[in-house]
């Protein structure tokens, strides 16, 4: 099969695009996925690169997102069909400890990323549990289908099951441009609350406010959480959710209302940040960590995606062969929403 690998880290150069990967066999409980799209995630640069505490075993194939059909069943498997259109929640877990006889999947000692921990979804083909496909309606486009599941399911988590969002509520969203913050965006508004984002790019800022964002802030033009402070009349914002990190944390926690919440599912500027902890107690501040989902989550994000009122944003589109410079374009920051890689 055709497919793109990792050899070593480094660059985006580093990737090679090969035609004679092995094809997967599937387990008897996998379905091998006939894959029609494939996203590009911040995850994939952080792997190309070297993460300090994951050694992959090279080569490797990047990719945790994918769209496409079931190409070939395990012998244990009896209520999906060859053919059939699916989505594939990249989060893979044990299905038999505590924590996923609880629901609670994403906190499954053995869970496993496709892409990071397993083979990925930059090829053709790709093996994975039964369990993890939902079907896809007829009529959704692969490509946003596969721009869907890691960011939509990682912010409904976020939001809906760690921050226990609830109408009225202001909700601040960090860099408008990203993936998971443009599946926020629509969360947080479809939940009712009052949507504060920020960028640097007013264009950005225009395709956040079509999305559903309330309040705009450039921090280019002024810095942002003064300006959030100013907004919400010195009072702060409910929930604040930050992917930056060591950038912005500080600024994060004094946005702030009594009582209010950070919840975090990264730190792409760095992953050690500095915390006064009078702002912690005396505030009664919670920080709130939260990574993937269940599958129960993934299942309810993706429902509303399908049903339309979470709606998949795709900035452009590139064939796998192009993952190269798929991946030059998510590093430089001009998208707003999802990189695809198209699967012929």
């Amino acid at each position: 099969m055709r497919a793109v690998l990792l050899p070593r880290y480094g660059g985006p150069e580093v990737l090679e695009y090969v035609t004679d990967r092995p094809d997967p066999v599937p387990g008897p409980d996998e379905v091998v996925v006939r894959v029609r799209a494939a996203s590009v995630n911040r995850l994939d640069l952080i792997l190309r690169q070297g993460a300090p505490r994951l050694k992959l075993v090279l080569p490797h194939v990047l990719g945790a997102d994918a769209a496409g059909e079931i190409a070939a069943i395990g012998s244990d498997i009896a209520d999906l069909e060859e053919g059939e259109r699916i989505v594939v929640n990249p989060g893979i877990s044990c299905g038999r400890c505590e924590a996923c006889s609880t629901g609670e999947d994403s906190l499954c000692s053995e869970y496993k990323v496709l892409g990071e921990h397993l083979p990925g979804t930059y090829a053709e083909l790709v093996a994975v549990p039964a369990k993890n496909v939902v079907r896809l309606p007829t009529d959704f486009p692969w490509e946003s289908a596969a721009a869907a599941p890691l960011v939509f399911m990682t912010a409904w988590r976020l939001l809906v099951s760690r921050a226990a969002i609830r109408p009225g509520e202001d909700v601040l969203i960090l860099g408008a441009g990203s993936g998971v913050s443009m599946a926020a965006i629509q969360i947080a508004k479809l939940a009712g609350c009052t949507v504060f984002v920020t960028s640097s790019s007013e264009e950005k800022l225009a395709k956040a406010k079509a999305l559903g964002a309330d309040v705009l802030v450039n921090y280019r033009t002024t810095p942002w959480s003064q300006a959030v402070w100013e907004l919400t009349g010195r009072r702060g914002v409910d929930v604040v959710l930050d992917h930056v990190g060591a950038v912005t944390f500080k600024d994060s926690v004094r946005a702030l209302r009594k009582g209010g919440r950070l919840v975090s599912p990264g730190a792409t500027s760095g992953s050690i940040v500095e915390l006064d902890m009078r702002y912690l107690y005396w505030r009664q501040i919670s920080v709130i960590g939260s990574t993937m989902a269940s599958q129960r989550e993934f299942e309810e994000a993706m429902k509303l995606v399908f049903m339309g009122r979470l709606k998949p944003v795709v900035d452009r589109v590139f064939p796998l062969a192009d993952a190269r410079a798929a991946h030059e374009c998510l590093e430089r920051g001009e998208q707003f929403g999802k990189i695809v890689l198209k699967v012929a």
